[in-house]
């Protein structure tokens, strides 16, 4: 799986909050100044957009657009001013192409809560998608500033990945070598910042993130084992090349980069 589809599925992540009251001595309820709310107080609308907006994530989660986005137009119907659904619905529109109406929906999420990250976070790397590269960095920065916010690794990624694309490779690598500080368990930080390290020709330092990635089997892909070859092709290492090539068109032998290295393509 590519970099870019994990980060895609990363960045669509959601978590349904329920406020959570608890029990409390007569002398502590005499001294509150009002009751702490509980699900009890959620009024029949916010209960019907909960529901819906939890079918939207999963049908959103199988790729069913269509399903997904009639489902978080119910939770709307139901909460207008409800965050959560907007921004998923910034993100099918935007799955689905729909980038003014996509833009509108991040917009709006945005103003009704300025301090929600993990929205602030899509929105972003929407504007990437769109190549509105300055833009996407500062509102990643801005989610990234958020005192409550604690995502830093996977929006460090999404940051550090639009920064390349942008060609931003020194600013690249400095946030995903940063990400990968945060998580060095994630596959996705080490390959997208293997990818920038070998595009600024530090290849010793290329090896050493692609190699974290191929040591797990459930983390190893075509694409990883290429790259590490491609690596291993500029350090001048024909035995290391061979092996990793062999082991490619063992694996994965349909993939375009066997076909890749079987050419001896290593420069595309």
């Amino acid at each position: 799986m590519s970099p870019i589809a994990v980060l895609s599925r990363v960045s669509c992540v959601w978590a349904a909050v329920l406020l959570v009251g608890c029990a409390a001595g007569p002398a502590a309820l005499e001294a509150a100044p009002a009751d702490l709310k509980t699900a009890s107080d959620q009024t029949n609308a916010d209960r019907i957009a909960q529901a819906r907006l939890e079918l939207a994530v999963a049908y959103f989660g199988r790729n069913q657009l269509n399903t997904a986005l009639d489902e978080v137009k119910q939770a709307l119907d139901a909460r207008p001013d409800l965050p959560e659904a907007l921004s998923l619905r910034g993100l099918i529109y935007a799955a689905m192409s729909e980038n003014s109406l996509a833009e509108s929906s991040f917009r709006r999420a945005a103003a009704l809560a300025p301090g929600d990250g993990d929205n602030l976070h899509n929105y972003a790397w929407f504007l990437c998608q769109q190549r509105r590269f300055d833009e996407a960095d500062a509102l990643f920065a801005r989610a990234l500033g958020l005192p409550q916010y604690r995502s830093f690794s996977r929006t460090m990624l999404a940051q550090g990945a639009c920064q390349a694309r942008a060609g931003r490779l020194q600013k690249a690598d400095a946030t995903l070598s940063r990400a990968y500080e945060l998580d060095p368990s994630s596959a996705a930080v080490a390959y997208n910042l293997t990818e920038v390290l070998f595009r600024l020709g530090e290849f010793e330092r290329a090896r050493f993130y692609i190699r974290r990635v191929n040591l797990r089997s459930e983390t190893t892909n075509a694409q990883s084992l290429w790259l590490a070859a491609k690596v291993e092709h500029r350090l001048r290492n024909p035995p290391q090349v061979q092996a990793l090539g062999q082991q490619l068109k063992e694996r994965f032998p349909q993939s375009p980069e066997a076909l890749l290295f079987e050419k001896g393509r290593f420069d595309d």
